[in-house]
């Protein structure tokens, strides 16, 4: 099964080695026949959480969970 790749902005940088990423999609309504945004948050792993600001753009991928919130780290 192939790897999930994200991509959010960043939401909250304030833990160690942990950025929140809030990662935004559409998705169609049947009855309505409109569009309607989403959104979800992901905790994603990084070396050094200091280096992303909150609003910068990054892309996630999936990988084994590093604790129990983590499932995904920061690739760019």
């Amino acid at each position: 099964m192939p790897q999930k790749k994200l991509q959010g902005v960043i939401a909250s940088n304030k833990m160690q080695k942990t950025v929140v990423v809030k990662v935004q999609t559409t998705k169609f309504h049947a009855k309505y026949k409109r569009y309607y945004k989403t959104h979800k948050t992901f905790k994603a792993h990084v070396n050094d959480s200091a280096q992303y600001q909150v609003g910068q753009k990054v892309t996630i991928v999936e990988c084994p969970p590093i604790s129990k919130d983590k499932k995904f780290k920061v690739i760019a």
